[in-house]
């Protein structure tokens, strides 16, 4: 019995579980279904905008081309700056820089506000010719995408932008190193160029080739009718102006100016004329001042402590002249070395900076110490001795051996001197044994 009612509720609980199951399946494809017919509205519309606007649109003109200059907002985010260095003159900047303009070629009509695109879309429309004219090396980031940013609204404003690494030339000025400050500038215009004459051609440029053709090397002069000044836009066909708030900066904790305090920017646009049109510049100045710490514990506590060192053989006696010598010599070489390794994190300036003033002022304390005892010891070499009476050589009764064969004991010479010997050393307190030897023989 108990067998039958435990095949009964087993058969109950499968017919239960099977509805349910049937109708989880059926909500899953219902949706699957939902999401593969729901309408590509907004893909087919930015698309149909796109074929629309590229279709007669030009992008070797710029926008309103004879009509009215065509205005470009800047914005810069200062994402990092550093390192600086003193020795080639230029810094390190990692930016965000971001151009605004309106092109009314790229209006359009459509629910969507905004058409956000990616790097795809940069080569496809007219945009400035802005460079940085005091970079040295500049480095646009393409990892994993090229970092570019294209955005178009319905009335025809873009916005371009893109990251930027770039090695900026900055003149610095080092008379007061290492107390300096630093304006560090980052220019910015559109471009211009200059074309050299590399041949002539009846006045024209001519280029010279070789080519193959058949197997064969014929050297071949092309001859192209462009020559002279070839310019960016002039400020009467692009202007350039900053934005409220155009500068930002981030936070400086990953910045990487290891010998210097940010200060601060500012912002500033000129006007340059030249023969070809007026051209605006835009400037921004980042001011830098240096950290003394560095150089506090690797030049100047070591000058100090070393001119310090060398007054200790002021202390030394006079006559101690292979002690006092090396260190002398010591103390002039270590200030000759420390004079070394300072100039090496400055580049080849021809001017006197205020280290170098302090290393030689350092220099000249320890070579003087040096000389003062080199003048001491000559002085002392050449003072008048005290007038003392000659001493002649001794000669005792007890020491003298018989005299020399060729000297005569009568000889009167001979005793003369020795009488007189004896008497200094009587008179001296030493041998008047001798003096009163001499006396009894007489």
């Amino acid at each position: 019995m108990s067998t039958k009612l435990l095949v009964a509720f087993l058969l109950l609980s499968v017919f239960y579980a099977c509805p349910q199951r049937l109708e989880d399946e059926e909500d899953y494809d219902d949706v699957t279904v939902n999401q593969m017919l729901a309408p590509k509205t907004q893909e087919t519309d930015a698309t149909q905008i796109l074929n629309n606007l590229l279709k007669e649109y030009d992008k070797k003109l710029r926008p309103d081309i004879g009509i009215k200059p065509t205005v470009i907002d800047v914005d810069i985010y200062v994402n990092s700056i550093g390192p600086v260095s003193s020795i080639n003159m230029e810094y390190q900047i990692d930016i965000f820089f971001a151009q605004t303009w309106t092109d009314n070629r790229l209006r359009f009509n459509s629910t969507m506000k905004i058409l956000t695109l990616n790097s795809n879309m940069v080569g496809l429309i007219w945009i400035p010719d802005t460079i940085f004219r005091n970079s040295k090396t500049a480095e646009a980031h393409w990892i994993t995408t090229p970092n570019q940013l294209l955005r178009i609204w319905n009335d025809g404003k873009i916005l371009y932008t893109l990251r930027l690494t770039i090695n900026a030339e900055c003149q610095l000025q080092l008379h007061n190193f290492p107390m300096d400050e630093h304006s560090c500038p980052l220019i910015f215009s559109s471009w211009a160029r200059l074309l050299t004459q590399i041949g002539s051609c009846h006045g024209i440029i001519s280029v010279h080739l070789e080519l193959r053709y058949f197997g064969s090397q014929t050297p071949v002069t092309l001859c192209s009718e462009i020559a002279g000044l070839s310019d960016g836009y002039p400020r009467d066909e692009m202007v350039y102006q900053w934005r409220k708030n155009s500068v930002e900066a981030a936070d400086q904790k990953s910045w990487r100016l290891y010998q210097f305090d940010f200060m601060g920017l500012r912002n500033t646009t000129e006007v340059v004329k030249t023969s070809a049109g007026d051209y605006i510049v835009m400037t921004v100045y980042f001011d830098l001042s240096r950290r003394m710490g560095y150089f506090t514990i690797q030049t100047y506590i070591p000058c100090i402590l070393t001119v310090v060192l060398s007054w200790v053989s002021f202390w030394i006696k006079k006559d101690a002249t292979p002690a006092r010598t090396a260190l002398g010599i010591t103390t002039v070489l270590t200030m000759t070395t420390l004079s070394t390794i300072a100039r090496k994190s400055l580049p080849r300036v021809s001017y006197v900076t205020a280290m170098d003033l302090f290393v030689t002022v350092c220099f000249l304390f320890v070579f003087a110490a040096l000389m003062e005892y080199a003048a001491l010891n000559y002085y002392s070499s050449v003072k008048k001795p005290r007038y003392t009476k000659k001493r002649k050589a001794n000669y005792s009764v007890l020491d003298v051996g018989p005299p020399p064969t060729i000297i005569a004991l009568n000889n009167s010479m001979y005793w003369q001197e020795f009488e007189e010997n004896c008497v200094y050393e009587c008179l001296d307190g030493k041998d008047c044994q001798s003096f009163l030897l001499l006396l009894r023989r007489m």
